[in-house]
């Protein structure tokens, strides 16, 4: 199935048209014509089932004839992520992120964060395709670049963890996950978290977590905790 994404729609919504941009790719690429059937979802959960009235390559135009509310994810994964020196290193991230099945993203920037300016345009188009691609029908939110020491501050509802590379007490994160319990995980940037930062989370009661045996790249480690997590809980 081939999805289609529109943020406007919802279950009151009776017809609709895609933006140029999507439209063309409808009728000029995949060859779309009159009655066809296109799947669309809005990002919040629903699938609708779309027939087309109106197959012109700058204004689609689509009745819907039915819909369906996906089940909401049993865990809120929520990674705040460094960004990476290279940004395509964090593109991979967000996309393989986003088919595994995270639910939000923070770009933190820390005291050694190489890359201390982010532009999430590019990134809020990766997400999305991804989304379309993984056929799910929930957009992971994905929020501006914030500071590291005003959001661990902030208030989080579930397990709050940290993984760090630091020689210290640090539980396996398979062993201190908790069964459907919403988490937010802290991943640091190649040169990993200073020690103020890595104190700083702990009295904001984050708790210190391993990865495993190796050392990770920011990217790697990020995919890791989304992985263990999605696959704790399924």
């Amino acid at each position: 199935m081939q999805l289609f994404y529109n943020p406007d729609i919802n279950a009151t919504t009776e017809s609709f048209s895609f933006d140029k941009e999507e439209s063309r790719h409808i009728i000029k690429v995949l060859r779309k014509k009159d009655t066809d059937i296109l799947y669309v979802t809005n990002g919040l959960g629903f699938i609708f089932k779309t027939e087309i009235t109106l197959a012109s390559d700058n204004k689609c135009t689509v009745k819907i004839i039915g819909f369906e509310k996906a089940e909401s994810p049993k865990v809120h994964l929520h990674l705040a992520v460094a960004p990476t020196k290279m940004n395509e290193r964090y593109e991979w991230f967000l996309e393989k992120a986003t088919e595994i099945g995270i639910q939000e993203i923070t770009p933190i920037i820390c005291d050694h964060s190489e890359r201390k300016i982010i532009k999430t345009e590019r990134f809020d188009k990766i997400i999305l395709s991804a989304m379309k691609q993984s056929n799910q029908y929930f957009l992971p939110k994905l929020n501006a670049p914030i500071a590291y020491k005003d959001f661990v501050s902030q208030t989080f509802l579930g397990q709050k963890l940290i993984a760090h590379c630091e020689e210290t007490d640090k539980k396996s994160l398979k062993d201190l996950l908790i069964s459907e319990q919403n988490v937010t995980m802290l991943i640091g940037p190649e040169g990993d978290f200073s020690e103020k930062e890595i104190q700083s989370a702990l009295k904001n009661n984050f708790l210190p977590v391993s990865l495993g045996a190796t050392r990770l790249r920011t990217e790697t480690a990020a995919i890791v905790a989304c992985h263990s997590v999605v696959f704790a809980n399924e």
